[in-house]
């Protein structure tokens, strides 16, 4: 299903931001340009989730993209346009942002408080991929071997003249 990541920049000192990536919203099917309202606090807020790196590049025809929906976000161009430095690295953000330190925001369903999914997809953690890199690499070594004994060994003793 279409959609966009929401992301929002969150001040932490006069001049200095990081990048917080609030969740997922589908998009409108009746007008691409539309978007639904996201509540957004303001004021101090406490906002609780992972460090990560900043939202990644996916193919984009053409360059300088601006507005609120955009293919990719250049970190260097967005800073320069809200005029803040912003780290390099970004926030996933795990729960809803409370308005002040003391009230927390905690959700048990993947929909948010503000209508945005928060299923973050998973660093892949297990070994079964390393199983199958080790078996693909095995199965290569095991061909070349193969084609060795083939082209170096038998099949020059098959095409070679027989000593009557």
């Amino acid at each position: 299903r279409p959609g966009f990541y929401v992301v929002t920049p969150l001040l932490l000192a006069p001049g200095d931001a990081v990048l917080v990536q609030r969740g997922w919203q589908p998009r409108d099917f009746m007008d691409r340009a539309r978007r639904a309202p996201v509540p957004t606090p303001y004021g101090e807020v406490e906002v609780r989730g992972r460090i990560a790196p900043p939202p990644g590049r996916l193919l984009g025809l053409g360059e300088g993209e601006a507005g609120a929906i955009r293919q990719n976000l250049d970190l260097a161009e967005y800073s320069r346009e809200i005029g803040v430095a912003l780290r390099p690295l970004s926030v996933q953000q795990t729960d809803g942002a409370a308005a002040s330190p003391q009230a927390t925001v905690v959700t048990t369903t993947a929909h948010s408080a503000d209508g945005l999914l928060r299923q973050w997809p998973q660093p892949a953690a297990d070994v079964a991929k390393h199983h199958g890199y080790a078996f693909q690499w095995f199965a290569l070594s095991a061909l070349i071997a193969g084609l060795y004994v083939w082209f170096q060994l038998l099949r020059p003793r098959r095409h070679a003249p027989q000593q009557p």
